[in-house]
């Protein structure tokens, strides 16, 4: 097997080779000035880290490979050397390219941002030989589905590191590194076996690689280990773990990107029946028999859901054969608050699933976008030593369900015992519970576009309360 790694990013989705410079823009960009119009496309951005030739880009390589149903584009940290001035490039044996320093990180944010924001980037193309980037020459690369970042310093500013979703540390033992940097280099980059030699000081004791990439590793790319979300040992040796980054990656393609910032919402998965269900429940159209049914059978879905969340127990049961099965035991403290009024219309769902629950409420009273006055609530007088399913069919602003979330805080229940169950949600909702709450569960079965200017969610299904329960008119 070659073990080497290689030198830059073979594998590029949509190259294209073009002659002319890449058009200027702002050095010192924020993430405001890339905004798109469609949030709920950003791509997977994956970080790949590790020190050099520890199998990076065969890592890499094997996550495109598996990914072949998907845009994928790789980005290596290398393109973004900054070019040597004429006396660096004339003492270049003491320039340290191992170094933070060594990279333009403004122009790799700025490349990011532009990516996540759906737009093509102009990608600069490095000269190993001469030391300075291709003045005439760029790669532009397109919008993709995954966005891969590689390099032996791509953790190392916290900025570029925020706009990862997955971040992946390569860890390699340092002999085969540096067999491998030495055939790289010399294969590669076209550097000759005497300063090959010399850079990776495997005959020179006090040669390049102990002065520049070793303590570079030590004091920059090792520390960065602490950042990643899953560690590869052995790098393109481990089937294994590659194999399981693209499941998941596969599984984060799948959902919402709310989903993907917060891991704490959980989106049931769309079937034909679910968008039947809400196609026939969000026209106005309905009447309010066939309204009430079908809201009826989504939000039995959201509940045996949410119920699938709660911890258990296992247990063994002798069946009718005699034979011994092995399965679980429900969870014994539970209970149901709504938030009245829509909230009562999730009750019989909850009762059909859960026999003999108990079910408290709150009434809070809406005017606009703020909910914060509280009008009732009746309450399990245990509920601290009870897991609750917090129940409203649209979750809007936030600002209501934040105010019964917080009540049932302060009657001790713990964020992590609470479940808030929603038929539809806006993203504005999303936001607002789960940076308040992060340790609460949200679950949902569509998350809709936005609010208007009237805080209505669009497009919504108009006033629940009123159509389910026939005040409408």
């Amino acid at each position: 097997m070659d073990l080497m790694e290689a030198a830059s990013g073979a594998h590029f989705s949509g190259l294209r080779l073009d002659s002319g410079k890449p058009s200027s823009s702002p050095r010192t960009p924020s993430p405001s000035s890339f905004l798109s119009p469609d949030k709920n496309k950003q791509p997977f951005v994956i970080g790949v880290c590790g020190g050099t030739a520890s199998g990076k880009t065969t890592v890499c390589d094997m996550i495109i490979q598996q990914l072949h149903d998907h845009r994928v584009v790789l980005v290596n940290q290398e393109s973004f050397y900054r070019g040597l001035t004429a006396e660096e490039a004339e003492h270049v044996h003491d320039y340290n390219f191992d170094h933070p320093d060594a990279f333009d990180t403004e122009q790799l944010l700025e490349c990011v941002l532009k990516f996540k924001s759906g737009q093509s980037v102009q990608v600069p193309i490095y000269d190993f030989k001469n030391h300075r980037r291709c003045s005439e020459t760029f790669r532009q690369l397109n919008a993709s589905d995954v966005i891969i970042l590689e390099g032996i310093l791509i953790f190392h500013d916290q900025r570029v590191r925020n706009l990862m979703n997955m971040k992946i540390f390569v860890d390699t033992d340092a002999d085969v590194r540096l067999i491998r940097r030495i055939r790289r280099d010399n294969l590669e980059r076209g550097r000759d076996v005497n300063s090959v030699l010399d850079q990776a000081g495997y005959f020179v004791p006090l040669g390049l690689y102990t002065k520049f990439v070793k303590p570079a590793f030590d004091d920059f790319i090792l520390p960065s280990k602490k950042y990643a979300d899953v560690i590869i040992p052995r790098g393109g040796d481990n089937h294994v773990a590659v194999d399981l980054i693209v499941q998941h990656i596969r599984t984060k393609l799948g959902q919402h990107d709310l989903c993907k910032i917060y891991p704490n919402v959980y989106l049931i998965q769309s079937t034909f029946q679910i968008r039947g269900m809400h196609t026939l429940i969000r026209d106005r159209e309905i009447t309010k028999h066939d309204f009430v049914f079908y809201s009826d059978r989504l939000i039995r879905l959201v509940v045996e859901h949410g119920l699938g969340h709660l911890p258990f127990t296992e247990k063994q049961v002798t069946t009718p054969t005699g034979s011994v099965y092995t399965g679980v035991d429900f969870c014994k403290k539970l209970c149901g608050v709504s938030i009245v009024r829509s909230g009562e219309s999730m009750e019989n769902a909850l009762r059909a699933c859960c026999k003999g629950i108990k079910i408290g409420k709150i009434l809070i009273h809406r005017e606009g976008d703020n909910g914060k006055q509280l009008i009732y609530e009746k309450l399990p007088n245990d509920i601290s030593e009870r897991h609750v399913l917090l129940l409203d069919p649209v979750l809007a602003t936030g600002n209501s369900a934040g105010q019964a979330i917080e009540l049932l805080i302060q009657k001790g229940v713990p964020e992590s015992h609470i479940i808030f169950l929603n038929l539809i949600s806006a993203p504005e909702g999303i936001h607002c519970v789960c940076k308040r709450f992060p340790s609460l569960k949200i679950v949902t079965s569509e998350i809709d576009a936005s609010l208007n200017e009237e805080f209505r969610v669009i497009p919504g299904m108009g006033e629940f309360g009123d159509r389910y329960f026939g005040t409408d008119d």
